[in-house]
C-alpha cells in the first residue's frame, strides 16, 4: 500500500516524537548523547598519565583499548567515530599511544608516509600550516608532541604569552592575542610550561608572573574543575600543569578527577560533556504545546540564567550556556535558543529573565553589526567573529519579543534587530547562502555547510515576522537547486544526503508553501525511506566544535525532524 505524504509526514512525527518523550531526563530536562572522541580520549590519558600514572592506570588502559578498537584500517582517526580520518585525531592519538609504548605499525607508516612527516620539521610544519594564524589548537598539539618525545625542540612551538592573562579582561580583545577567547586557560598554562622549556634572557623576568597567572586559572576553573566542560581544553592545561611542576595544585588535581568523572563505560571520552541546555531549547522549541509540563520547563530554562558576572569571559548576567553544567559560559546562540523556547513555551508572557536575556544579546553585538559567539570585540580569528547563523539566531529571539519590552528596551532592541539585518546580507555567499561557524559537514569538500546556513537562517527570518525578502529570496533558490536526486540534501549541492541537513532544508521550505511543495514532497520521500530502512536516527557528525573538530549528537536528527514537520 503507498502510503500519501501526509501519511508519511504522521508516521515520521509519531515515532520521532515518541523518542524524543522517552529521552526526557527526570529532572525535566533533555542531555542528549554526544559522539566519542578520538581527540578526547587521546589527551585525556595522556594527561592522566603525566599527572599520575598509576593511580590512573584503569582509566589510561581503558582509554588506550578504546582508541586502538575503534582505530581506521590505515592507522588512523576521525574526531568521532562515525568521522573520516584526519590530522589531529590521527596526530594527537599516535602522540598518546606513542607515549604509552602502544603505536600500531600501521599508524607509524600513516604519519610517515600518507601525511608525509619523516622528521620533527614536517610535523611542525604541517600542524602549524594545517591551522594557519590561530594556534588555538595547533600550539596544544604541538605541546603534546614535545611532552612525548616525538618534538625534541621546543623553540620550534610558537610562545604563548602567558603573562598577559594577569592584566585585565576587557583588555585582552586589544592584545592580538594568538589564541581565541575561550582559551585563555591554556594560554596560560602553556605559556608557563614553554617559558620553563625553552629558557631566554627574558625568562627570568617573565617566570615572576607564574604566581599571578596561576591565581588567574584557579579563578577561571568550574567547580566541577572542567574548563568549558571540555575534556580536551582541561587535558591540555592539566599536562601543562604536571610537566611544569605543579602536579599536586588544585588546578591539575581538580582537572583529573573532572576527567574521571567524565569517562564512559567504554573508556572514551565526548568532546563536552553534553548540551544539555542547547538540546532542552530544541525541544522546547520542537515540541512546543505538546509538552504537558510547559510552566515546568520554563521554569528550569530560566533558572539555567547566569546571575552574576561569569568569571570565564567577563560576560554580565542574563545570558544561557549550552549545559546547566558548572564549566558552562553564556554565549550568543545558546541565549537566543533560550529565549526562543520561553517564547513557546510562555506563549509570549514577559518575565524578567527574557528583559536580562536581550540586554545581554544586544551587549554582545559587534560594531559589524553581527553577533559572535561568546565575546564583543574578539574579531581577529575564526571562532571569535560575528557568524551568520547565530546573528539570525538573535534576530529571531528579539523579534519574538520585542513588543512585550518595557518601553526603556524597545528602541535599543529594535535597532540591534536592524544593524543586524543589515550585516546579515553582506554576509551572504555568492552562490546566496550563509556559512554558519558551528556546523558543517564533513562529506563537501571545504567542510562547510551551506545548505545548514540557508536553511536554518531562512526559517529563523521567517518565523521572526520582519518581512525579510532579498536574501530570503535568493537563498530559497539555493536551497531548491542544492537538492540531491534522492530528494535529501547535504551540506551543498551534490554532498551526500543527510536526516539532518533534509530536516532544516524541509522546515525552510514549509515557509514557502504551495510553490515548494513538490519539493518538500521529494524530502518526505527520502526521510521516510530512512525510517523505513531503520537509519533515520544514524548519527551524523554535523557539529563543528572549537578548532575544526567534529561531533554528532543523538538529538540533532530527532528535535530537527519534529521541528520540520509540524510546521507542515
Amino acid at each position: 500500500m503507498t502510503l500519501t505524504t501526509e501519511e508519511k509526514i504522521s508516521a515520521i512525527r509519531h515515532d520521532a516524537t515518541n523518542r524524543l518523550f522517552a529521552l526526557r531526563r527526570s529532572d525535566g530536562m533533555w542531555e542528549g548523547h554526544l559522539s566519542s572522541s578520538a581527540i578526547s580520549t587521546s589527551v585525556s590519558i595522556f594527561a592522566l598519565s603525566l599527572i599520575n600514572h598509576d593511580k590512573y592506570n584503569k582509566e589510561i588502559e581503558n582509554g588506550t583499548a578504546w582508541l586502538l578498537r575503534t582505530m581506521k584500517p590505515e592507522g588512523a582517526w576521525g574526531d568521532s567515530v562515525e568521522s573520516p580520518v584526519n590530522m589531529s585525531a590521527t596526530l594527537l592519538s599516535y602522540t598518546a599511544l606513542h607515549h604509552l609504548k602502544q603505536v600500531p605499525e600501521a599508524t607509524e607508516h600513516y604519519i610517515r608516509e600518507t601525511l608525509g612527516w619523516k622528521d620533527e620539521q614536517q610535523l611542525t610544519d604541517g600542524v602549524l600550516a594545517y591551522y594557519g594564524s590561530d594556534l588555538t589548537f595547533s600550539v596544544p598539539i604541538l605541546m603534546m608532541c614535545a611532552l612525548a618525545g616525538i618534538v625534541s625542540d621546543w623553540k620550534r612551538i610558537p610562545p604563548f604569552p602567558f603573562e598577559l592573562a594577569v592584566l585585565p579582561q576587557r583588555t585582552f580583545r586589544f592584545l592580538n592575542l594568538p589564541v581565541v577567547s575561550y582559551a585563555i586557560p591554556a594560554l596560560i598554562a602553556i605559556g608557563i610550561l614553554q617559558n620553563r622549556k625553552r629558557r631566554t634572557w627574558l625568562s627570568g623576568m617573565r617566570e615572576l608572573f607564574t604566581s599571578r597567572a596561576l591565581r588567574v586559572l584557579s579563578k577561571l576553573q568550574p567547580s566541577d574543575g572542567g574548563f568549558l566542560e571540555a575534556a580536551p581544553l582541561t587535558a591540555f592545561v592539566s599536562m601543562c600543569m604536571a610537566e611544569a611542576g605543579f602536579r599536586e595544585h588544585p588546578v591539575t588535581q581538580a582537572s583529573a578527577q573532572f576527567l574521571c568523572d567524565t569517562v564512559r563505560s567504554d573508556g572514551a571520552w565526548p568532546i563536552d560533556t553534553n548540551l544539555a541546555g542547547w538540546v532542552t531549547s530544541l525541544a522546547a522549541r520542537a515540541l512546543r504545546d505538546e509538552l504537558p509540563d510547559r510552566e515546568r520547563l520554563a521554569e528550569i530554562i530560566r533558572s539555567n540564567a547566569t546571575r552574576t558576572q561569569h568569571p570565564f569571559t567577563g560576560a554580565k548576567a542574563g545570558g544561557w550556556g549550552w549545559t546547566n553544567l558548572s564549566g558552562s559560559v553564556p554565549d550568543g546562540d545558546d541565549t537566543s535558543g533560550a529565549l526562543v523556547a520561553l517564547h513557546a513555551l510562555l506563549d509570549g508572557k514577559y518575565v524578567d529573565e527574557v528583559g536580562a536575556g536581550i540586554d545581554w544579546l544586544i551587549d554582545l553585538q559587534n560594531k559589524d553589526g553581527g553577533m559572535p559567539t561568546f565575546c564583543r570585540g574578539w574579531g581577529k580569528l575564526p571562532f571569535d567573529r560575528s557568524t551568520p547563523d547565530i546573528t539570525a539566531h538573535a534576530i529571531l529571539a528579539m523579534s519574538l519579543w520585542v513588543n512585550s519590552l518595557p518601553e526603556s528596551q524597545k528602541s535599543r532592541c529594535r535597532k540591534s534587530i536592524s544593524r543586524m539585518t543589515s550585516w546579515l546580507e553582506k554576509a551572504m555567499t555568492k552562490e546566496g547562502s550563509w556559512n554558519p561557524l558551528w556546523f558543517g559537514d564533513q562529506d563537501a569538500d571545504d567542510e562547510k555547510n551551506a545548505v545548514y546556513g540557508a536553511a536554518t537562517i531562512i526559517d529563523y527570518l521567517k518565523s521572526s515576522g520582519l518581512g525579510i525578502q532579498l536574501p530570503v529570496t535568493q537563498a530559497l533558490r539555493f536551497l531548491l537547486d542544492s537538492q540531491n536526486p534522492d530528494g535529501g540534501w547535504g551540506g551543498n549541492k551534490g554532498v551526500k544526503s543527510k536526516v539532518t541537513l533534509t530536516a532544516k532544508a524541509i522546515g525552510a521550505l514549509s515557509h514557502f508553501r504551495p510553490d515548494t511543495n513538490e519539493a518538500i514532497r521529494r524530502g518526505i520521500d527520502y526521510l521516510y525511506k530512512r525510517y523505513e530502512m531503520g537509519t533515520l536516527y544514524d548519527r551524523e557528525p554535523i557539529g563543528l566544535y572549537f578548532s575544526r573538530l567534529w561531533y554528532s549528537e543523538e538529538l540533532y536528527n530527532i528535535t530537527y525532524l519534529i521541528s520540520a514537520l509540524r510546521q507542515l
